[in-house]
């Protein structure tokens, strides 16, 4: 005796609602400037963005020769508090 073969009806159709929360990413720049020192950049880098002392140290070559280097992306939330402790050190950041 054979048996008709089943497969199981599954409705692929049902709507499923996402919330996605759409953050615009952002960058932290670090401008160049001729008052602050090398190791104050860098400690600086270290501290406020959380680098490694190398990736300071490359961020603050590019700052030097390019005129400013990207140092950090997230929203501007997260770049925020980071941008203004920058400025409490006098170098010179924007959000762009």
């Amino acid at each position: 005796m054979a048996f008709p073969e089943t497969r199981p009806q599954i409705d692929y159709n049902d709507d499923v609602l996402l919330l996605e929360e759409e953050q615009e990413m952002r960058a932290l720049v670090v401008y160049n400037d001729d008052v602050n020192t090398f190791e104050h950049v860098i400690q600086t880098l270290i501290d406020v963005c959380e680098h490694a002392p190398e990736q300071a140290e490359q961020c603050t070559l590019l700052i030097h020769y390019k005129g400013k280097c990207a140092v950090k992306n997230g929203t501007f939330e997260e770049l925020e508090p980071r941008c203004a402790a920058i400025h409490d050190r006098g170098i010179s950041a924007d959000i762009v």
